[in-house]
Parts: C-alpha cells; structure tokens; sequence
C-alpha cells in the first residue's frame, strides 16, 4: 500500500476524488496507526509517521468511500495523571463524517476489567465497537437556498426524527423512522398546512446506546449521548450506514429547504459518551484524555456539571476547534440553519463559573460562518449556578424556561402570577432588554422533548415513569401541571372537555406572545406519554407520535382534529398578524410617528378599568385584558415603511369560575370575535360575531377570547 505524508489540515478522513487524507490529533501519543478494517474482520495497520502541532498524518492513494477505518494509540496509561492511551482500544476519529456499526457492550470496550475499576484491560475492542468511515462529500444541492426566515416571523417545531414519522399512516413503512421520512411529501405537507417555518431535529449526530439501557431491555431514544460531532446518526439511514446517511440527509435538508423550511439541529457538545471513569474508551479518552475533558484534583475522575459522567474541556483549543470546526461543518456542508446548544451554560464554563465572556462565545461571535445561522441556547445545565436564563450574549437567543413556568402556573390556578405573566406575554423585557435584546431572544415554549407532553400537562399531577426501570425518580418531580379533577385517563366528559379547553389555552397563549414561539412535534394533535415525563429510553410508541386517521379511530381521533385545526388556526393568525410578533418591546405608551394617540399597548381589568399597580400584585388576580395597538407599531418594515395591523384585544379568564368582561370604551368602537377556546373548534378567524365598546361578554372559567379590529 503507498503511504504518502499528507497534510494535518483538514481534520478526520478527507476524499478528493483519488484517495483520502487522514489526520488525527493526540498531544500525548508516543505512536498512532490508522487502521483500514475490512469486511472478513481483519484490518491492514498503517502508523501515521508525520506530524505537525501533534497532528498525525498521512495520504492514502485509492482509499475510497465507504471504507471503514479507526485509529489504535499508543502512549501511556496513567489515570491518576489523566492519561488513558490504549492501543488494544480500535478508536474513532472525532471528525468522521459517518460511522457505521453498534456498540455490543463486551467487557472489550471498556479501559479496565469488570468489576476490578482499577485494573487495567488489555482486550482488543476492534469486532466489538464502531467503524469511522470516508464519506464521498459530494452532492448535488441543486437550486438549494438556505430559507434565512428572520426570528419574528419563525414559528420553531421540535420533533424526533423517528417519533414524528414511525408511525405516520401515510409513509412507506420502509422508510419510517428515518431522514428519508423527513423529505417525504407527507411529512412536509403537515408542517406547511400547520404553519411552522423552521424544523428543530432532536439530536441527530452520531451517538450510541448506553450498556446501563441495553442491559435493561431499553434504548437511548432522545441521543443526547453523542460520539460523533460531523456524523448523522447511522439509525436514521434506510439506504445504509457505509455513508448513505450522510447522503439521505442532505437530501432530506435539500426537500424542506424546496418547501421554505429550515433546519436547527439540537447538538450535544457538552459532553460525550464515554462517560465517567467508569464508561468505555471508544474516542477521546483514549485519544488524549487530559486535552478532551475536564478531569478533578484527583485526574482518574471527571467534573461533571451535565450529570452525564463527563463535561468537555471548553479551556482547551482543541475541544474548542472540534466544536466550532463542527458547527461550520454543518452549515456549509449540511447546509443546516441554525443549531439548539443542549445544557448551553456547560460551554460558557472555561473555568469553574459560566462566563459569558468565555472563549466559546468569542469564538462564535467572530466566526462569519456560525454566527450568521440561529443559535438556541437551553440555559442551564446541572452545575452550581448553571440557571443562566436571560445571561447569555447579545447574537444568542435562549429557551425561555421562565415563560413555561409562568404560563402554567397562571393555568392552573397558582396565586400572584399575573404581574410576570404580564412581562412573558410581552417578550419578557425583564430578562432582555438591558442587554440590548429584543423580544425575539425569548424562544417561548410550553411543552418540550422533556418533560408532560401538552395533553399529559393537563391530565396528571404527577409523573408516571415506572417503565424507565428507576423506581419512578427519574424525571423532573415539579412539573407545575394540574389534571383537570382526576389523574390520567377518564370517562368523565366534564373534565375531559376541561383538558381539551386547557391546551386551546396554552396554544393560544403561546401564540399571542411576543417572542419566538416552539411547538412540541405531536402536540397538535394532543399526543400523550401516559403520564412518562421523561421517554428518554422509550423507543417505542410511548414515545412516538400516534398519529390520527389510523383505522378504528373514534372520538379521540375527532377531538384530535379539532384540536389540529385549532393550533393551526392560532399559528396562522400569527403569522397574518405582525403585531402578535413585534421586533421591539412596547413603550407603553403612544408611540412618535405613528398616526394614533393611543398606547402601543394597554391593560384593563375584566371590568373595563386601566389596571394599577394594586390590580397587578392582587394575589388572587387571574384574570385582565390586553389592548394591542396595529396602529402603533414603532418598528419600520425591511424597506422603512411603517408597518401597520388590525389591533387586537386579549380577555384572559384563568379564573376557576366565569366572569363578565366589560370592553374598553376608548380603545375601539367593534370588534369581531376571532377566537374563542371554550368553544371546541376555537372559532376560526373570520366566523366570529360582532361586539361592539361598552358591550359585556361573559367568559367561561379558564378561557381566551381574543377580538379583532380592522386597521385604521
């Protein structure tokens, strides 16, 4: 075999066409072999003699795509320094752009003997763990654009890639569960009609099943478990995992783009898994250990503030060159739009605090490639002092774990809620103003990935996680949730009405506020988990969406559609409306040069008054309206035209019990009725009656009614 040197740039297995470059990092290796692994189970030893900056490299002439390969280092093995080299370990390279292969969990995979965590294991890995392999990265994108759809008009849908599609009626069952599935008309045709402008994967890199889920009859369902920071995950490939993934998924981007939709993907650089001390050797520990993680005082262990056995090194230009040489990956090549950062506040920790003047926000802030996409922070992580909500910089928006909180709450009944669900309505000004954000950093949600899908939220007071196999103590325990007079499934129609209510009233409240709204996949048609707030491991239809329509569907299926027309009916009114969706917060009061003396927004009681201080601090207060002023919208559209909308009044009633709303007299002579969720079907726009000021309207307990005034 001819071995040329090569080069140490880029990073991984690079094809051009004649052959492939390989190149690999390790500060502490004394010797690295690529290794060329082939179908019969054994493998051709290549050492990688050339260095630059402890990059080993070299050329390898003829190496095609699809060849699987994987790196065996030499060097030492002293966990109480932080080193852990091994060359019985087969390893994979941290830059693969595919990976092919499971894990099977022989006691081979792992640094030390069952049993015996001190001891050493000197058990080759290789028929046991899974293959880097070269990718051919050439594609035809064809017309391909990325959408850039601006925040104030994005409406975010997180979704699975197998649960939104394993079990859809009107896909190819051999294609279910899979990026193909994605770019099937189907699919795309229900995020069109539903309204949603930008499709937010859970994660998709590479990641492996844990040994502990395995044993226990179990899967890794979500995947935040990632050992591959450039490779789609090989289970979601219906073609293959020789490379084929990597091709199904661009293709699937390539689709939703054509349909005006874009593409985040939730990653996972904050952890790996490896694990713990305790967890196998299969990339970066037995790469270079010490460079890859963040170790303790005592080097064999590691600090953890993701509770996941392990944190990244976000000291270390190497971890921080992995990350970022990641993120442009999937940009220019993947041509993805924007990336959710799971347990973001992990990445600010250069030392021991989150600091968001870290290095890793520097090096974003001044990338002409990432920082021009979306970047979500989720704002936390399980660290001392890791609830950062409101604290991250300036380009970031952030998961607004404040706005869920509030709006359940004020929902299901708890006291002195108003006065912040006043500031989340409007943008959350408390959180962003004073560092120069706007109302679109808010990325308000009320149900996600984790935790009570929306129909559980109001079906049970408790979670229900016994099939996880922990004796019920997984999963978030204060779920701020209420189940509408009994716990999980009931005959009862009275409560079952109530429930159905609920959710119109968390979509619509989520749809009314300012800032960037985030629909849960399944939620639309009121999916549920059976009480489980944490499906993590659930890779079954626990976990999936059941979606309506299948034979021998009833009543449930019924209330399911209407509940789909409902949310669909709230996203578009959104949309059609840019006062639902400004780009500066209100002034709260008439707005200069704009043609109307009236306050860009106003608050009323149910009685007509302006609210007051005392109104706002009332304790037992859930109820008030909401003025919204088309008229006096202080920001210009892309051209510097004024933009200007109908106005809107918002009759909130989170009271348990009726109550007579009285209509503003100086705010507007009629107003049409647009939506109201005591009613099943929500009243589309444009089939409402007429009310005129000064009119009474009586609102059934828990409901929204939201009015409509044509603009001036």
């Amino acid at each position: 075999m001819q071995v040329w040197p090569g080069h140490s740039y880029p990073l991984g297995a690079t094809y051009d066409g004649a052959g492939t470059n390989f190149a690999v990092f390790s500060e502490v290796a004394t010797r690295i072999e690529l290794c060329l692994l082939h179908d019969d189970g054994t493998e051709t030893a290549v050492e990688l003699r050339e260095a630059d900056a402890f990059v080993r490299h070299a050329y390898l002439p003829g190496v095609m795509p699809g060849q699987r390969y994987g790196f065996r280092v030499h060097g030492p093995y002293d966990p109480a320094r932080g080193h852990r080299c091994n060359a019985a370990k087969l390893l994979l390279d941290p830059y693969a752009k595919a990976m092919s292969g499971g894990i099977d969990w022989d006691e081979s995979v792992y640094g030390y003997r069952f049993g015996q965590p001190d001891s050493r294991n000197d058990l080759d890995s290789a028929a046991h763990t899974m293959s880097s392999v070269v990718v051919n990265p050439y594609f035809d994108w064809a017309d391909d654009r990325p959408p850039r759809i601006e925040y104030h008009k994005t409406i975010i849908y997180e979704a699975h890639v197998k649960g939104l599609t394993m079990t859809h009626p009107g896909l190819p069952e051999e294609i279910r569960g899979t990026y193909a599935a994605l770019a099937h008309p189907s699919v795309i045709s229900h995020l069109v009609e539903l309204g949603v402008t930008t499709l937010e994967l859970m994660p998709v890199h590479q990641f492996v099943q844990d040994h502990r889920l395995a044993d226990a009859g179990l899967a890794n369902y979500w995947g935040y478990n990632t050992i591959g920071f450039f490779a789609p995950h090989n289970g979601y490939s219906s073609l293959g995992d020789r490379g084929q993934q990597v091709l199904e998924f661009k293709t699937a981007v390539r689709a939703l783009h054509r349909a005006g939709i874009e593409v985040i993907l939730d990653v996972v650089y904050n952890h790996t898994a490896e694990g713990s001390h305790l967890g196998p050797t299969l990339s970066l520990r037995g790469l270079d250990n010490a460079s890859y993680y963040r170790l303790g005082g005592d080097k064999r262990y590691y600090t953890d503030t993701t509770g996941t056995g392990n944190s990244l090194l976000m000291r270390s230009p190497h971890v921080l060159q992995l990350i970022m040489d990641s993120l442009r990956y999937w940009v220019t090549e993947m041509h993805v739009d924007g990336f959710r950062f799971d347990l973001a506040a992990t990445l600010a920790r250069q030392f021991h605090e989150v600091d968001r003047l870290s290095s890793f926000f520097d090096l974003v802030q001044q990338d002409p490639v990432v920082s021009q996409v979306k970047l979500i922070a989720e704002p936390w992580d399980v660290g001392e002092g890791g609830y950062q909500v409101g604290n991250f910089p300036p380009l970031w928006t952030e998961w607004n774990g404040k706005f869920r909180d509030t709006v359940r709450d004020l929902w299901r009944g708890e006291s002195a809620t108003l006065a912040e669900f006043g500031s989340r309505l409007t943008g959350s000004s408390d959180l962003y103003q004073d560092d120069g954000r706007r109302p679109l950093a808010s990325i308000n949600f009320v149900t996600c990935h984790d935790g009570f899908t929306l129909r559980d939220l109001v079906s049970y007071d408790e979670k229900h996680n016994e099939g996880n196999g922990e004796g019920n103590r997984d999963g978030e325990s204060h779920n701020r949730s209420w189940n509408c007079g009994a716990e999980g499934p009931t005959e009862d129609r009275a409560v079952q009405a109530l429930r159905l209510r609920q959710m119109r009233n968390f979509v619509a409240t989520l749809m009314l506020s300012q800032g960037v709204p985030m629909l849960s996949h399944g939620d639309e048609f009121g999916r549920t988990q059976r009480g489980n707030n944490n499906v993590y491991c659930q890779d079954n239809e626990l976990a999936w969406i059941a979606w309506p329509g299948k034979p021998g569907g009833g009543q449930a299926d019924d209330d399911a559609l209407k509940l789909h027309e409902f949310v669909k009916t709230m996203v578009w009114l959104r949309r059609d409306h840019p006062v639902f969706r400004r780009r500066r917060f209100f002034h709260g009061r008439p707005v200069q040069g704009t043609h109307d003396e009236l306050s860009d927004i106003a608050w009323f009681t149910p009685d007509g008054r302006e609210m007051t201080q005392l109104d706002w601090q009332a304790a037992h207060a859930r109820s008030l309206v909401v003025f919204l002023n088309g008229n006096a919208i202080s920001e210009p559209g892309p051209r510097g035209e004024p933009i200007t909308d109908d106005s809107f009044l918002l009759l909130f009633n989170a009271a348990p019990r009726a109550l007579e709303f009285v209509l503003p007299v100086n705010h507007g002579k009629e107003w049409q009725l647009v939506v109201d969720t005591e009613r099943p079907d929500g009243v589309p726009p444009g089939a409402g009656e007429r009310v005129a000021a000064g009119d009474r309207l009586l609102l059934a307990d828990r409901s929204i009614v939201v009015l409509q005034r044509p603009a001036d």
